[in-house]
């Protein structure tokens, strides 16, 4: 497994986040992505790529995606956000289930333990994603995701360059007939989930366009 984390302007759980992985599987490659932060992100141990300017999320990981698939070809990735939300023990269950079904696999939160801006926006997209594609996604935002390899080639050409970019990922997959796997996380906000740098009206228009975009017949 590698792990592919997407940053900008991380904060003290990025360094959590690597130190947990690293003492739950010390074999791990880490591969940072710095999207364009102020204060260049430093992370002793880690493959840290860069972004001059701020691209988006969707951008960071194709570029993460890109360099995986050169450095560690045939390696499983899995995707988690640097806010320290997501455990090394999660992110360990969910590369072993992508090296055992060899599908693209969700990490989906416990919906009673999301802060009301995250369940609420999570409710719509969950059944406006049902009603277009027919497929039952129960966390269409999660930042937790695994990746067989086969798929990075694919992963690089789904359009999108921020937020929009994972849901283009989930609504690509279903056209595709891509299966879709799905392990329940336990995932820990820090003061209400300040720290997400979704931009609750600019981000969620992209996102619904990527849903809308989509047509079952």
């Amino acid at each position: 497994m590698v792990l592919l984390v997407p940053v900008y302007q991380p904060d003290a759980g990025l360094s959590r986040l690597v130190a947990d992985v690293r003492a739950a599987d010390p074999s791990c490659p880490i591969v940072l992505v710095d999207d364009g932060s102020d204060v260049p992100v430093e992370a002793p141990g880690c493959t840290v790529l860069r972004h001059p300017i701020n691209q988006g999320k969707g951008a960071a990981l194709k570029t993460g995606f890109a360099h995986i698939a050169v450095v560690h070809p045939g390696e499983p990735v899995v995707c988690a956000d640097g806010d320290g939300q997501h455990s090394a023990e999660d992110i360990l269950r969910v590369a072993a289930r992508v090296r055992e079904t060899g599908h693209t696999v969700l990490g989906v939160r416990r919906v009673r333990r999301m802060p009301p801006r995250s369940r609420v926006g999570n409710a719509i997209t969950r059944e406006v994603f049902r009603a277009t594609t027919g497929r039952w996604v129960r966390d269409t935002q999660t930042g937790l995701r695994g990746y067989p390899p086969h798929l990075l080639s694919w992963l690089g050409r789904v359009p999108g360059a921020r937020f929009e970019y994972e849901m283009n990922v989930l609504v690509a997959a279903a056209r595709a007939g891509h299966p879709i796997d799905q392990v329940e996380i336990a995932t820990t906000y820090l003061n209400g989930n300040a720290s997400s740098h979704f931009g609750s009206v600019r981000d969620a228009a992209r996102v619904y366009r990527a849903l809308l975009g989509f047509t079952r017949f």
